[in-house]
């Protein structure tokens, strides 16, 4: 049965702690510092190592001992593009390797800086946002879990598109099946945490029609049964127009090609229910948006804003 917590604004926390009880200050000790794991954040697609900085900045902050960006530039990106040569891209049957072998060994070199950087830990944290986050489960499937104790997702479109739809095409060409299939199923116990938020910014519209505009109004976080475990309730916003605008059914089509349905809540990107996976804890949070390009923390907050981080820092610290 859903439980209300509280009523909040997009931009407060529905977890909220108080972060001058949780950050390395002067007043807090160093050894409840090298207790708390390193973090590793895993780019998602098109973006490159700088546009973490301030995320990087704001983990540390919270006294998470040591942050690190796996290394990739936007050109890295072009690597994927010997996939074109793979028959199997053109039959949508795709797999990792050797096209995403390149962001594999990032992602592995990260990790050692991380565990170099903190000697003391035994675990870390993985944050991927958007692709980095399926792209770290595929991580974790063929290096290990043993270093590993949370694994959190921003705003990943973790679930391939459905089949035979006409006009869906999967954008990944079949990676995302491989994920699903050969991928380690999610959990959320004491030693593996997986934690998906979804950000619902803005709601498609069909192409053609006449569906009502976006809104913010409550989201729903889930438990790691998939079940919903508690509702926050949040007044909603009145509709910015009677019809649907063009940029709600523009992005109804992108969300359309991820998950099949154009009228669907999503980060702008990334559909809602594309980001949360059966078997971890499934959050919800309105307001936020998909990529910290383009993004803004006061008028269009992403995943990594301050004000967001807030919402789910919490994971990392205990």
């Amino acid at each position: 049965m859903a439980m209300v917590l509280s009523q909040i604004k997009p931009s407060s926390s529905a977890f909220s702690q108080d972060p001058s009880s949780l950050t390395s200050s002067s007043s807090s000790s160093s050894s409840f510092n090298c207790r708390l794991r390193p973090a590793l954040i895993l780019p998602g697609l098109g973006n490159n190592s700088g546009d973490y900085d301030k995320l990087q900045i704001t983990l540390k902050e919270y006294g998470i001992p040591s942050v690190v960006v796996a290394k990739v530039s936007r050109l890295d990106w072009l690597r994927n593009a010997a996939g074109l040569l793979d028959p199997n891209y053109w039959r949508g049957t795709l797999r990792p390797r050797p096209v995403l072998d390149w962001y594999l060994k990032r992602v592995d070199d990260a990790v050692q800086e991380a565990k170099d950087l903190s000697q003391s830990a035994t675990t870390l944290s993985l944050i991927g946002h958007s692709a980095g986050g399926w792209l770290a489960r595929l991580y974790m499937e063929e290096f290990g879990l043993s270093h590993i104790s949370l694994l959190l997702t921003l705003g990943t479109p973790h679930l391939p598109p459905p089949k035979g739809l006409p006009g869906v095409v999967d954008q990944t060409r079949g990676l995302l099946n491989y994920v699903e299939k050969n991928c380690s199923k999610a959990v959320y116990t004491r030693d593996l945490k997986y934690v998906c938020i979804a950000g619902r910014y803005i709601q498609g519209a069909r192409l053609f029609g006449n569906a009502s505009d976006a809104k913010v109004d409550g989201g729903v976080a889930k438990d790691s049964a998939g079940t919903a475990a508690a509702e926050l309730a949040v007044p909603a916003s009145p509709p910015l127009s009677t019809t649907s605008s063009l940029r709600s059914r523009f992005i109804g089509q992108g969300y359309k090609q991820v998950c099949g349905r154009a009228e669907v809540w999503g980060d702008g990107v990334v559909p809602e229910e594309s980001a949360h996976l059966k078997g971890a804890l499934n959050i919800s949070l309105d307001g936020v948006y998909h990529s910290p390009v383009g993004s803004d923390d006061e008028l269009r907050p992403w995943y990594g804003s301050p004000a967001v981080v807030e919402q789910w820092i919490h994971h990392l610290l205990t």
